[in-house]
């Protein structure tokens, strides 16, 4: 089921690897590219002012070109980079967690895609295997045509 497997961390692992080498290519061949990822994860330092914040989505694009391309690095499991912000071109380093990011976009084509939780999102949680199947006997039962399914002693 495709639920069980982008909650796996092994799936994670994996798209984190993709992800990596992906960007790392786009460096190495100096190709422009756009991140669209999850705010949420994303830190900036220093903090942009609130007027700035407040305008983000939930899912924000960045578009990694000139200086902010230049700029961008990756470090461990984070992409980082250097933007301005608003009209003031408010500077920040921007860290990007690799999971984070669910799409690479290259010339308003989507050239990967990331299913995968990130590592700290926890899946939701396992019904007990003996809860599991009293629920299911509980429903079996409570229909009458099942009755005739039923031993007796």
């Amino acid at each position: 089921m495709l639920f069980d497997i982008i909650k796996s961390p092994s799936f994670a692992r994996l798209m984190e690897t993709h992800v990596r080498d992906m960007l790392i290519y786009l460096f190495e061949n100096e190709q422009n590219f756009g991140i669209l990822c999850k705010i949420e994860h994303i830190t900036f330092d220093p903090p942009l002012p609130k007027h700035i914040s407040d305008e983000f989505r939930a899912m924000t694009l960045f578009f990694l070109a000139g200086y902010t391309f230049e700029s961008a690095r990756i470090d461990n499991d984070a992409l980082i980079f250097e933007a301005g912000f608003g009209h003031e071109n408010v500077g920040s380093f921007v860290t990007v967690p690799l999971l984070s990011i669910v799409q690479v976009i290259i010339d308003d084509t989507p050239a990967f895609v990331n299913l995968a939780l990130p590592y700290e999102q926890q899946p939701l949680p396992e019904i007990e295997k003996s809860e599991g199947i009293q629920n299911s006997m509980s429903v079996f039962l409570s229909n009458p045509e099942n009755q005739k399914f039923i031993k007796k002693k």
